[in-house]
């Protein structure tokens, strides 16, 4: 039997040592916030946070955890990072379809951790291992940089007129 921490809490786990975080935090925790995508750590759907560093649950197997703390995005909100990231999720209106954004969100909180005033450069080697099958990827930056500097940031769209319309 395991006891595993998750998002501040203390949960016993009766699970084989080899079977990935992921399964253990969805079918026998119930937190189902932290997506399958891929099973391969390739899409970062599944991330969560192990002491604070951004992991792929698909690949980590519960008996390798030890005494670490785990947040999921269930309670990533609940950290200054976490809130601010999940706030200009919101104002920029990053989702689309939704299913890879608990991992965007996961990474991207890790990152304003450990670089509050991330670069160009910054945001994309943190998020390079997440993939948005929507390509929201302009809106997810534009994100991360609201999230660090407290800036609105505006999007602009361009929008042609169709050929044939213009006089």
């Amino acid at each position: 039997m395991l006891s595993l921490s998750v998002n501040g809490q203390s949960y016993p786990v009766d699970v084989p040592d080899d079977m990935p975080l992921l399964w253990v935090l969805r079918d026998v925790i119930g937190l189902t916030g932290t997506k399958f995508g891929c099973g391969i750590a390739q899409c970062g759907a599944c991330t969560v946070h192990l002491d604070g560093q951004p992991v792929r649950s698909c690949v980590l197997p519960v008996g390798s955890i030890g005494n670490k703390a785990i947040t999921t995005i269930e309670a990533v909100g609940n950290t200054p990072s976490g809130q601010k990231i999940q706030q200009a999720w919101l104002d920029v209106d990053v989702v689309q379809c939704g299913y890879c954004q608990s991992g965007q969100i996961m990474s991207a909180a890790a990152l304003l951790q450990r670089t509050p005033n991330p670069s160009d450069a910054d945001i994309d080697a943190a998020m390079s291992g997440n993939i948005c099958r929507c390509g929201t990827y302009v809106r997810i930056r534009a994100a991360i940089k609201q999230a660090a500097t407290g800036k609105l940031e505006i999007l602009q769209t361009i929008v042609s007129a169709p050929e044939g319309a213009r006089s």
